[in-house]
């Protein structure tokens, strides 16, 4: 078992597909698939099923393939110590992002980052807390953008600006519509769009309103929608309210902008933080990477006083 055999198996579970695979490894097909036989008749176990298409790592090679990102990780930290000894501060950081973040704070970061003229490469996926926690522990992803607290050992958190939580309301409701704020018992409405449940901020509201403990009235046509700018849709063109966050205000109309409702006696606050594993080490880039981002965040939104209103996850 070498190095090289160890990335051959991650490029072709990355692609699906030898010859890409062998295409991004800068090998023929031949060789390359040569390797990876080579790496199975050593392990006596199949790692991929060639019978499907694209091809399928098998239950045990999905295990092998998972450690072979983490070994291969370990190995590349002995260059970005080498680096960060050095003060070199470049190379490529591969980042998630949920979607309940990424349409608001996404161009920001891309504007920053654009203008610092680094030798720092950021790619970017969008993708769900869940997913995020997975790429960073198979190796797939160097740091996340997501809610936290998440109460995790193996990560570090970096928290980058904290969210305020407001209503958008249907001037068709207008019991609720004439409100200058709301009580968060007026969320217990059967007319309250949310979005589907792998989404964190989802969660938060359902404490914030305190559905988790009790049912709530379901309308006669229910939606869950997959983003918060779907959901100002649907309320702008139907009627009902939904809950959303404050960098998504900076993306309305004016005359959206007075659908917009703050609550009363609370201040309902969501933690976003840059998230990594707690072995990286290349904290120069790192703190480059957060000092881009919270440059290119409203000084509102960094008050660390607001921490106290940090709802749960």
């Amino acid at each position: 078992m070498n190095i090289q055999q160890l990335e051959y198996i991650i490029a072709v579970d990355n692609h699906r597909h030898f010859s890409k695979a062998a295409e991004a490894s800068f090998v023929t097909q031949p060789t390359l698939s040569m390797m990876i036989q080579k790496l199975e008749d050593e392990l006596g176990v199949k790692i991929f099923d060639r019978t499907q298409f694209p091809v399928q790592p098998t239950e045990i090679g999905r295990r092998i393939i998972d450690q072979a990102r983490v070994s291969i990780a370990q190995i590349n930290q002995i260059k970005d110590i080498i680096q960060e000894e050095k003060g070199i501060i470049k190379g490529t950081f591969r980042l998630g992002i949920i979607p309940t973040v990424s349409p608001y704070l996404l161009p920001k970061l891309m504007d920053v980052h654009t203008h610092a003229n680094t030798n720092i490469r950021i790619t970017v996926r969008e993708l769900t807390t869940d997913n995020i926690l997975r790429g960073l522990a198979n190796d797939s992803l160097d740091g996340g953008i997501l809610a936290t607290p998440l109460k995790d050992d193996t990560i570090t958190e970096r928290p980058l600006y904290y969210e305020r939580f407001y209503a958008y309301v249907s001037p068709k409701e207008r019991s609720l519509y004439v409100k200058n704020e709301l009580d968060e018992s007026d969320l217990n409405t059967n007319k309250l769009w949310m979005l589907d449940e792998v989404h964190c901020f989802r969660t938060q509201i359902l404490h914030l309103c305190n559905m988790k403990k009790r049912r709530y009235n379901q309308s006669i046509f229910t939606f869950e929608a997959g983003s918060i700018d779907t959901l100002i849709k649907i309320v702008d063109d139907n009627d009902g309210l939904t809950v959303i966050p404050e960098m998504a205000i900076y993306n309305l109309s004016e005359q959206q902008k007075k659908n917009v409702r703050s609550f009363k006696n609370a201040t309902p606050v969501r933690e976003i933080s840059l998230i990594t594993r707690k072995e990286f080490i290349r904290e120069r880039l790192i703190n480059i990477i957060v000092d881009e981002i919270k440059n290119g965040v409203p000084a509102s939104l960094k008050d660390e006083m607001l921490k106290k209103y940090v709802i749960p996850l």
